[in-house]
């Protein structure tokens, strides 16, 4: 199995066949830099060689980071309660176990620099792994992904979005078809409704195949009703976990659309003309209100309002992990400060946060009380 390692510290990138331009480091620093790529591409290429026992590499480093770790769902897979889409090196180094991945992120170009590795299926675009859910997308679309990763397995496959077009059968069929013949490990769901995970682990149990571990939802503090009141339900009766994505509201909750929309931003792009709108509407300046007063609770704290929104997700155990979409390296060091502030998210703080947001959702615990 051949390894792509990226070093944002060096500016040096390997595999794939890409050679980026280097800048002026010196000899030393490149040498310490290609003895770094051998050494991951040695661990990554044993884990290759067969068939892995899903312990966590890294929870050694965990130990010095104060990284931690959870089961992913009721499965054994153990998985770092943050997980990242981008800058993977800095993250490894901080105790990151998990990497999420999909094929409209880097045009299949990602590295398997670490033990647990998740892809999509099913974007809706032009690759192969955007085109449905049917028995030979989900097999050709993922042995296309794994060419293009140069790897001889991932860790977990989710289907993005269920396919209106194919059978449940069929899609339960197919993954548990991928998962025996060592391609995956596990499959998951993103963005399926609760009652379309209950039919797919009914179709599991009814034809004795393999059903879904985990679900990919979005979770941040304006966006409660799923993660909170019905996967935990999910999880309890079919061991379904949550992996959660976009914990800041694509930039939302990071305070810089305060006073408008930054030219540099995200917001500012034509292709977010949808996030432009939603910023500025009359919810949007309600949210940046709210987000004033957040960030008062943060100062006392000791952090960020980015570390208080990641570390408040990470405060319900029923996230196995939270997905940091971070674009550059001072802003991972930031987000994953957020395992420090874990600790400070006690009863009365979350409580704190809750009379500021009023959007906590009803439970069926709340109505038996």
């Amino acid at each position: 199995m051949q390894v792509s390692i990226a070093c944002t510290d060096h500016n040096l990138k390997r595999g794939n066949g890409d050679h980026s331009k280097q800048s002026t480091t010196s000899p030393n620093v490149v040498n310490q830099a290609r003895a770094k790529f051998r050494t991951v591409a040695i661990i990554a290429r044993s884990f290759g060689s067969f068939t892995p026992r899903h312990i966590s590499l890294k929870e050694s480093t965990g130990k010095h980071t104060g990284m931690k770790y959870r089961n992913l769902g009721k499965s054994g897979l153990r998985v770092s309660c943050l997980g990242l889409e981008q800058l993977m090196t800095i993250a490894y180094e901080s105790g990151v176990n998990l990497f999420d991945t999909a094929e409209v992120y880097a045009g299949g170009r990602w590295v398997r620099s670490s033990l647990v590795i998740t892809t999509k299926l099913y974007w809706g675009g032009k690759a192969e792994t955007e085109r449905g859910l049917s028995r030979k997308h989900i097999i050709e679309g993922l042995k296309g992904s794994l060419q293009r990763l140069q790897m001889e397995y991932v860790d977990v496959v989710f289907a993005n979005r269920p396919d209106s077009n194919t059978p449940m059968e069929e899609i339960v069929r197919a993954m548990t078809y991928v998962i025996n013949q060592g391609m995956v490990m596990y499959w998951g769901t993103s963005r399926w409704t609760a009652m379309e995970i209950m039919e797919a682990y009914s179709v599991a149990r009814q034809f004795n195949l393999i059903p879904p571990v985990c679900e990919q939802a979005e979770y941040h503090l304006f966006q409660r009703e799923k993660v909170e009141v019905q996967l935990p339900e999910l999880y309890h009766k079919i061991g379904v976990g949550a992996m959660t994505w976009s914990p800041l509201a694509c930039g939302i909750i990071t305070g810089k659309y305060e006073n408008g929309i930054p030219e540099a931003s995200r917001a500012s792009m034509k292709s977010y003309q949808w996030l432009k709108e939603k910023i500025v509407s009359e919810d949007g300046r309600k949210q940046q209100a709210k987000l004033k007063e957040l960030n008062h609770i943060a100062e006392k704290l000791g952090c960020t309002l980015p570390q208080l929104a990641v570390a408040w997700c990470l405060r319900n155990e029923g996230v196995s992990s939270v997905l940091l979409g971070t674009s550059n390296p001072d802003q991972l060091t930031e987000n994953l400060g957020a395992i420090q502030i874990l600790p400070k998210m006690t009863s009365h703080v979350v409580s704190d946060i809750d009379h500021i947001l009023g959007n906590r959702p009803c439970t069926k615990k709340d109505y038996r009380s």
